[in-house]
């Protein structure tokens, strides 16, 4: 079955079930065709499982959750009814909403947060139409696969607004504290849930595995909490920083709800932000924003590959622009695809069969034009480069090496392929390849403060080091800019020892006579030339 077509499938699904409680219903009938009322019928079935205030539920799971075929026949005597008696009910649709926003508008399940900092956060994003439209356009390649998820697990579909807030739906976003993905998983959050991160990708980008990481994230905070509002908090603050914050104001006396919980300013407008877009998404005319159109279907489909391949030669084959190919596997932190570690790819849906008929004409032409090597020990980047037989400056622009810094033992390169390294990489150096570097003997690492106003290219020209060194040294971004008192660290070259000068000798110091009155020194003169005493 082609799964393009699954959503509305299950839709037809639930049609065919209605026209078989229908008939069913029918089948019981007398014999003299007296007209009947069907009390319960499947458009009420549907609506009493979707309340006003809807739930996010699975499309898939109403067929399952429909009432025994009895229940939806009167019981006992029928009776005619007449016109008068006849009333229109409102029937639920049986085919999926053609748009997606439409879809996520009937999935809403939070209650709504009111007061001035959603109202001041409102009038934030109405006043910049452009960047909403810069987001939500963004937002077209993963938001049905984000609601999917969130349907089959039951949850609210305000959820899949959430990296508005979090990345602007931006997969390569990374902050200052080092989060990133459009979820923005810190490092140790990432590892945490499982998502790899290493020389060759960083799966807290991915895709797939970040809203997976995410949903899991936010069920055990909403778990914990049992309250979406606290659970938002957490995600944002931190799982303790909540749990303390609550316990001050249980000692206190004090209210448990997220708007009367002491927290940083960034928190306090977290869950405002949501409701804020909330609000614009479910009415777009109210603040005059304008929603691209999200057909509802599935805009990617994964396609396996089996060998490594070049990133720019998946992107030809599949017939997509370099930069939308990135988009859809943003994970990858090299120029090539290691099918032992990301042994599947995302590609627009049409460009998936496009990309298999196009690999398979490909032959057995070469494939990938990288690979990996280990450092076999500490060394510097032209030794290594002589090894694997690649110019200095290639090593380091591939590898991201910075000046002034030597490659310790152990370490994965990424080195061009060769006949004497012409290997598919394994799955265990796919999944645990990294690279470690440590300053030269004439550096030294120093950890300064970013200052207001700060980028990363403005620090680097204060202290004489190149911008694409300093992202390394942090792994920031080329063009971040600095939260103020950030520390940054640099290696510069270390100050060179003052020469040591000799101190010239004095000469030895002499002991100065006495001075001796002058009539003392008479009578000693007289006393010399005195007559000796003649002995008797």
């Amino acid at each position: 079955m082609n799964p393009h077509f699954n959503f509305q499938i299950r839709w037809r699904s639930v049609g065919a079930l209605a026209l078989a409680l229908v008939l069913s219903g029918c089948a019981s009938l007398p014999s003299d065709n007296t007209a009947v009322a069907i009390a319960n019928p499947v458009s009420a079935v549907i609506a009493e499982q979707n309340p006003p205030g809807p739930r996010g539920e699975p499309a898939a799971n109403l067929g399952a959750r429909l009432p025994p075929m009895a229940s939806a026949v009167p019981q006992g005597p029928l009776s005619a009814i007449v016109e008068q008696q006849a009333q229109a009910s409102p029937v639920a649709a049986l085919v999926p909403p053609a748009d997606l926003w439409e879809r996520i508008r009937q999935g809403f399940a939070m209650p709504n947060l009111q007061g001035e900092l959603v109202s001041d956060r409102e009038r934030w994003y109405a006043s910049r139409p452009e960047y909403i439209g810069r987001m939500t356009e963004r937002s077209r390649k993963y938001l049905f696969h984000i609601v999917e998820e969130l349907e089959v697990r039951n949850m609210p579909t305000e959820l899949a607004l959430l990296p508005f807030i979090e990345s602007a739906f931006n997969p390569q976003a990374v902050s200052t504290a080092k989060a990133a993905g459009m979820w923005q998983f810190i490092p140790s959050t990432g590892k945490y849930f499982d998502l790899k991160q290493n020389v060759f990708r960083d799966d807290r980008r991915d895709v797939l595995a970040s809203t997976r990481a995410a949903l899991d994230y936010l069920e055990k905070l909403h778990g914990m909490f049992g309250d979406w509002h606290l659970a938002l908090a957490a995600y944002n603050w931190g799982e303790g920083s909540v749990q303390r914050a609550l316990a001050r104001n249980r000692r206190a006396g004090l209210p448990l709800n997220y708007a009367d919980l002491t927290m940083p300013t960034e928190t306090r407008f977290y869950v405002p932000k949501l409701q804020a877009v909330k609000n614009i998404i479910a009415q777009p005319d109210r603040f005059s924003a304008r929603l691209p159109v999200i057909e509802n279907h599935p805009y990617f489909q994964t396609v396996t590959i089996q060998r490594d391949m070049d990133v720019e030669l998946a992107a030809r084959l599949a017939e997509v622009p370099l930069g939308d190919f990135k988009a859809l596997n943003p994970q990858l932190n090299r120029p090539v695809i290691l099918a032992a570690g990301t042994p599947q790819i995302l590609l627009p849906w049409d460009n998936a069969e496009v990309f298999t008929t196009n690999l398979l004409a490909h032959g057995e032409m070469r494939l990938a034009s990288w690979t990996a090597w280990v450092a076999p020990a500490t060394m510097k980047p032209a030794d290594a480069a002589q090894r694997v037989g690649m110019s200095e400056e290639d090593l380091r622009d591939a590898n991201q090496i910075p000046p002034r810094m030597l490659i310790k033992a152990g370490s994965t390169l990424l080195v061009h392929r060769t006949g004497r390294h012409g290997n598919d990489v394994t799955g265990h150096l796919a999944d645990n390849g990294q690279m470690a570097l440590a300053p030269e003997a004439n550096v030294r690492r120093r950890v300064v403060k970013a200052k207001s106003a700060d980028t990363v290219a403005k620090l680097a020209r204060r202290y004489g080091v190149s911008p694409g060194s300093v992202a390394s040294w942090n792994q920031l971004s080329v063009s971040a800019n600095l939260a103020p008192g950030k520390a940054v660290v640099l290696y510069l070259p270390a100050p060179k020892p003052a020469k040591a000068t000799a101190k010239k000798a004095k000469p030895p110091v002499r002991a100065k006579a006495k001075s001796t009155p002058a009539a003392t020194v008479r009578k000693a003169a007289q006393k010399a030339t005195r007559p000796a005493p003649v002995l008797k």
